[in-house]
């Protein structure tokens, strides 16, 4: 028998699936004493070089209302040439092409190993991927040079029949034409007036005139593909279009003194998602929209042009001063769900130093799968390479990019779905196996998720359905089904199947199976994903307050311990780690916002709810390695007393990447050490953690900021503000210890927090 951990990590190579729990408690009130859900985390393109698609199209129950995918854990009559359901017991016959099938001649979906397992299905006419790039032109001369360059570099790595569109925006939106020779062409539209789709259709001369039929009914995607002077196939218009972004001026408007650029990025997005609406409604299409700021005029305007008014704080939210805030918030979150209606999805590439308004534009990309990357300016290495690698090829030379999906759960009788948080939105499919209590975006069994990586990850709840005197009968395995269909990069539709089962338990007998079936990890990063969408309705405290009171209440349920003794209290191994992931995820930037600016907060949440297990650890508990003369560079732990004079430390927050020179390090590097030949070994030690940096540089998107700093040195503090302060300024002459380097705050340290944790875990009156 494999250890749960072996069995754990078998499950996430296999079917990208990790569960808080991986026994299931047999009713629904056990399941709620358990504290954490059954809930799991799904990644439904997981790259698996292993597993090459099947050439035909899926078996699917018959009966309407469930239509599960034929799978290895459906029981089949090889005589009969029968299957039977094992979501509804539906029997079925295979189709006429099955019937050379036996036991010893099965067909793929029913081998174990396949539990997950890739359609290729030919519906409809293969549909070219497209791209709108929305391009700020209110930035500085070297800024949109460097960003011209980025463009024209980007139409080298697109298929050749790839559609490509440009809208440029500043005071006004300029919509280019592309397939004219020898003349720039462009619309323009006013950047202070909100339009419709339906007049934006008709100003860019997308629908037909009223004559020829129903009036001015938008034309079929055919006839739009090929009249559409605005999306062309680059190797038809790679020379044009390089030149007219070559010849891209800064908005010729000029800006008075003491006032911001007007740029009218309301109008321009309104503009994209009209255009594409009106051509390619339901394919796969991103609009990529490049800012150098704040909206300051039309709809959805952040804030006004006087420099003298700062763009809103936290602080202004707080109070209640943010006056743009909540009316720009419902102008994007409803071009936002136009946008995924029609499986189009729109990144934002934020390069300022100041904020550009995320807060407010992070639905664009929240609902739609689309990236954000923010940075200081388009001119640094940090945005060149992140924007290179959203077209980074797979191990087929693909993209690793997939357009339109749609995720559908289906669960056996004794589960309900409450709810999926991720990078999607709901499409009200009320089914059977629907729950009534929602967690995250809830009331659905199906989500659309416009676009997928191959680590796009959602966070899927459920509730045991069975009451407590009708628990699961032993024995038993529950079983849930994730069905994918999604626009592959190569044009192709597919669909992809995985279909999971786990043990029912009996919660009073075997307590200690249960326990032991629990994935920390998991667990760990899921209620972080419950907080995170909480948080973004509720004020801070609160969640911080409800997420203390699951922790105590887990903490009572599996320790031992005797009552009102915190000293006695104890927590099995696989519980062992959660307190600590809970106390590094209560000073994340997820919920602290303290010394965050609201763009900030909206980007790292952005990029938590959609990112694997892995990396989300990473977030909430970075990872801190020591390198030193003594040995081989070692994993140490995230706390204060790591901090020694003659060490390097290399921290990986998954954002930052920060290389930490010792005192002592620092002064022989301050002396040139490293530079004599005697001292070669100080070099080999100063170069190793650059060389371990660089490898995590090369492959992370986006591209973590790199920091190089020393003891004393001011960036220390990305060092110092993470990890555990377990010596601080008030203990530190306490014991006369000399170890680790102080902190200078009053936060408490993860010994405080345990004891406090154990006091009110042991207490009788709890």
């Amino acid at each position: 028998m494999a250890t749960y951990q072996e069995f754990i990590q078998q499950n996430e190579d296999r079917d990208g699936v990790r569960f808080s729990w991986n026994l299931w408690p047999s009713s629904r009130l056990e399941a709620t004493r358990l504290v954490v859900p059954v809930s799991c985390l799904f990644t439904p393109l997981k790259e698996r070089p292993d597993l090459p698609p099947l050439q035909y199209e899926p078996v699917m129950c018959s009966r309407p209302s469930c239509k599960a995918v034929l799978n290895p854990l459906c029981q089949v009559d090889f005589r009969a040439k029968i299957w039977a359901c094992n979501f509804c017991f539906q029997r079925n016959p295979f189709p006429p092409s099955y019937a050379g099938i036996s036991e010893v001649n099965q067909p793929a979906e029913l081998m174990p190993q396949f539990s997950t397992i890739e359609y290729i299905v030919q519906r409809g006419p293969p549909t070219p991927l497209i791209f709108l790039y929305v391009v700020d032109t209110c930035l500085e001369e070297e800024d949109l040079q460097a960003l011209k360059e980025s463009l024209q570099m980007s139409l080298s790595l697109l298929p050749p029949n790839a559609l490509v569109g440009l809208i440029t925006f500043g005071r006004m939106v300029q919509v280019h034409e592309l397939s004219c020779e020898g003349i720039a062409k462009s619309y323009v539209f006013r950047g202070t007036k909100d339009l419709s789709a339906k007049q934006i259709q008709e100003m860019l001369g997308l629908t037909k005139p009223a004559a020829s039929g129903p009036q001015g009914r938008p034309q079929a995607p055919q006839d739009a593909a090929a009249s559409c002077k605005f999306l062309q196939p680059v190797h038809r218009v790679d020379m044009n279009l390089t030149d007219l972004l070559g010849e891209l001026q800064r908005d010729p408007w000029p800006v008075p003194q003491g006032k911001r650029p007007l740029r009218s990025t309301g109008v321009a997005l309104s503009v994209a998602v009209g255009l594409l609406e009106g051509t390619f409604p339901n394919t796969g299409a991103r609009v990529m929209l490049f800012i150098g700021g704040p909206p300051t005029q039309g709809p959805g305007m952040v804030v006004g042009d006087e420099l003298k008014t700062p763009i809103r704080s936290w602080h202004d939210i707080q109070k209640d001063n943010a006056r743009h805030l909540k009316k720009a918030t419902k102008y994007y979150e409803a071009l936002a769900n136009r946008s995924a209606v029609n499986g189009h999805s729109i990144d934002i590439y934020a390069c300022a130093l100041d904020q550009t308004g995320l807060l407010e534009m992070k639905c664009l990309s929240n609902l739609t799968g689309g990236h954000i990357v923010m940075g200081d300016s388009f001119n640094t290495s940090l945005f060149k390479q992140t924007f290179q690698r959203v077209f980074s090829k797979d191990y087929n030379g693909d993209f690793r990019m997939a357009f339109g999906g749609v995720l559908e759960v289906k669960t056996s009788r004794e589960l309900k779905v409450c709810g999926a948080i991720g990078p999607c939105v709901s499409l009200n499919s009320k089914g059977s196996c629907v729950s009534e209590n929602e967690m995250g975006i809830g009331g659905t069994s199906q989500w659309k998720v416009c676009s997928l990586n191959p680590s796009s990850t959602l966070g899927v709840f459920f509730e045991v359905v069975n009451q407590h005197n009708a628990p699961v009968p032993q024995g038993g395995r529950g079983a849930i089904q994730f069905v994918t269909q999604y626009q592959h990069s190569n044009t192709q539709r597919r669909i992809r199947v995985t279909t999971i089962a786990r043990n029912w338990a009996d919660a009073q007998s075997q307590f200690q199976h249960i326990e032991s079936s629990f994935d920390q990890e998991a667990a760990a990063v899921l209620m972080a994903r419950l907080g995170v969408f909480r948080a973004e309705s509720e004020e801070g405290p609160d969640v911080l307050r409800w997420l203390d009171r699951q922790l105590i209440r887990l903490c009572q349920k599996f320790g031992q311990f005797n009552k009102d003794d915190p000293t006695s209290f104890k927590l099995s191994e696989s519980l062992s780690l959660y307190p600590q992931f809970m106390f590094h995820l209560r000073r994340s930037p997820f919920l602290q916002v303290f010394n965050n600016s609201p763009d900030e907060s909206s980007y790292y949440r952005h990029h938590f709810v959609r990112q694997d297990l892995t990396q989300s650890l990473i977030m909430i508990q970075p990872i801190l390695y020591s390198y030193s003369f003594y040995g081989p560079p070692e994993p140490v732990l995230l706390d204060s007393s790591s901090i020694l004079p003659d060490r390097i430390l290399l921290m990986d927050t998954f954002f930052q990447l920060v290389i930490y020179h010792g005192e002592t390090i620092a002064q022989w590097r301050k002396a040139g050490y490293q530079e004599m030949a005697e001292y070669e070994n100080f070099k080999q030690l100063l170069q190793a953690p650059l060389d371990d940096a660089q490898e995590i540089l090369q492959t992370r998107f986006p591209m973590p900021r790199y920091i190089d700093t020393e003891h004393g040195g001011s960036q220390a503090r990305f060092l110092l503000s993470k990890v555990n302060p377990s010596q601080t300024h008030n203990n530190l002459y306490a014991w006369g210890q000399e170890t680790g380097a102080p902190i200078l705050t009053d936060d408490v340290s993860l010994q405080v927090f345990m004891d406090h944790l154990k006091k009110l875990a042991v207490s009788s009156s709890a």
